[in-house]
């Protein structure tokens, strides 16, 4: 998504600044252009020619500088940006800029910014807690153009414990793909099933499959990005869930539903299916389930062991029936043979709008991988295939081809 965006890293004078050169590489990792202004103070926690290495471009931290590169460098750069992210943001920052206070490079950049600015405060717990400071925060919250993170909770630089922790790079990088993506679904309601099922054997087997969640958890950051509440009922996974980045201000949410067996998930996804307008049925839940779970461990016996399993609950066709007029239903099916035809009748059969067809033929798509490769149908139809992509632009597909569904 940050590829070929140009994004300005605008740094304060606090501690936290030096968490920011890696974060820069990782805007450069995703594809990003950087450009870095900076206050004096902010260069004595991280160093000018470090910053300039990272980013590939002199650094903008004095308006008067004889080598800046325009007269105007603090017009310039927004001109050039899609977006910028101030992090840290100190206290006093953020009281210059709430009240329209330019006298420095960062702050006249912020000042000629109309496009999405990110900004990451950072300082010590009684600052926050200033009742000005506090003030500065809610009133550029409630900018437009202006997405106004909230520090969190932990061990502070001065040895003290509360509230002032500058949001970890991830987090940052998220809200800035938050702030640069349109909010079409803003108000809408997404229930996603993410993960595998365990089906219980006896108290230390299960049967189970290799799904990691990785899909599903691409489509949840992305329909939270567009403006989604999203309810992710999930599975037992160990890849980190998705999780909504701390923002005073903003629509959308991510709430996790933790669930275990099939029935679980069955239950959990019917529940919130009542007041969702979009479901997304990316789960890879168990089809069978053992007839009867032994109380204790069953022991090696005999040459062979029969288990006797029977359906779980089929979560695509209880939605489907019950689906109102108004709601869109996207289903996913993992195939081995026919695929085509198998994702095409599952497609008719349980009700669905969409369906994405995954296939374990090509290399790179399906279990466990960052990329994948599908085939989205209609039920007019009409099909779109993806290439090998990274699963948050397949996401970002899906999502695209659900909208005109």
């Amino acid at each position: 998504m940050l590829q070929g965006k140009h994004i300005v890293v605008g740094i304060s004078g606090g501690i936290a600044a030096y968490k920011i050169p890696e974060m820069i590489r990782e805007l450069i990792r995703q594809g990003a252009a950087v450009r870095v202004t900076t206050t004096k103070h902010a260069l004595e926690f991280v160093t000018e020619l470090t910053l300039q290495t990272l980013s590939g471009a002199r650094v903008y931290s004095d308006v008067f500088a004889a080598i800046n590169e325009h007269a105007t460098e603090h017009i310039s750069l927004p001109e050039w940006a899609d977006a910028m992210i101030i992090a840290p943001a100190t206290a006093n920052v953020l009281g210059k800029i709430a009240s329209g206070i330019a006298d420095d490079a960062l702050t006249t950049t912020f000042a000629a910014m109309r496009k999405p600015v990110v900004i990451a405060p950072a300082m010590n717990d009684k600052m926050y807690l200033n009742p000005a400071t506090q003030r500065a925060m809610n009133l550029l919250s409630e900018t437009e153009n202006i997405m106004m993170m909230d520090c969190v909770s932990g061990f502070l630089a001065c040895g003290s414990e509360g509230k002032g922790r500058m949001p970890e790079a991830d987090r940052i990088i998220e809200a800035l793909k938050y702030a640069l993506s349109p909010k079409p679904l803003s108000g809408k309601r997404v229930l996603i099933t993410a993960g595998p099922t365990q089906e219980k054997i006896d108290p230390v087997r299960f049967i189970s499959n290799y799904s990691t969640g990785k899909m599903a958890f691409a489509l949840a950051r992305t329909c939270y990005r567009k403006g989604a509440d999203v309810r992710l009922v999930c599975g037992p996974v160990t890849v980190p869930v998705p999780q909504a980045f701390p923002a005073l201000s903003k629509t959308g949410t991510i709430e996790t539903i933790p669930v275990r067996t099939a029935l679980e998930m069955a239950a959990a996804a019917e529940q919130e299916w009542q007041s969702a307008d979009i479901g997304i049925l990316c789960a890879a839940v168990a089809d069978f389930m053992p007839e009867e779970v032994a109380d204790e461990k069953i022991k090696r016996e005999g040459d062979t062991l029969t288990l006797k399993l029977r359906p779980t609950r089929d979560i695509a066709a209880s939605l489907g029936r019950s689906k109102r007029a108004e709601q869109r239903l996207v289903g996913f099916a993992l195939e081995t043979q026919h695929e085509q035809a198998n994702a095409q009748a599952k497609l008719s059969k349980k009700n669905l709008d969409l369906i994405v067809l995954n296939s374990l033929r090509d290399t790179g798509a399906g279990f466990g991988t960052d990329t994948n490769k599908v085939t989205i149908f209609h039920k007019d139809g009409t099909k779109k295939d993806c290439p090998l992509l990274s699963k948050e632009a397949v996401a970002e597909e899906i999502i695209e081809q659900m909208l005109i569904s």
